[in-house]
């Protein structure tokens, strides 16, 4: 099975956008598993669009044309905002650090659980799930 890419993965120093532009080119293309289906547009999806100033639906049209993620971000940038480099240094902190004691860290600690994960001591974080999950070794570890 095929997966997007890590949300650790950057477009221009923005952390998870190039894993949200591969799960809409994978989802127009028949290729996303199912179990993708019902997040598409919403949790880390919907927050990145929210920091970036833009639809979702908007930005699934321009990744739908074509368009290299460097050409999609800088349409955001054009049709939302363009963060400074200290609001990208904070959304990369924030983002990469969900699920580490906050309202998330019971989903990760059900997931894991689910997944027969529950001895793991080095996934504290959503994106270390995902990682995880989609069989790549978790990069953030304990914080």
């Amino acid at each position: 099975m095929k997966f997007p890419r890590s949300p650790y993965d950057r477009e221009q120093d923005i952390v998870y956008f190039p894993r949200m532009t591969d799960k809409i080119r994978m989802h127009q293309c028949g290729d996303l598993p199912s179990d993708y289906h019902a997040n598409l547009g919403r949790g880390f999806d919907q927050r990145c669009c929210d920091f970036l100033g833009v639809d979702y639906d908007d930005l699934a049209v321009q990744v739908g044309a074509g368009k290299s993620d460097a050409e999609v971000l800088e349409w955001c940038f054009e049709h939302g905002r363009r963060p400074a480099m200290a609001d990208i240094f904070m959304w990369n902190e924030f983002l990469r650090k969900c699920g580490w004691n906050d309202d998330l860290s019971s989903r990760v600690r059900e997931r894991l659980a689910g997944l027969g994960l529950s001895d793991r001591t080095d996934i504290v974080t959503i994106f270390d799930l995902i990682e995880v999950d989609e069989g790549r070794s978790p990069r953030g570890g304990k914080l």
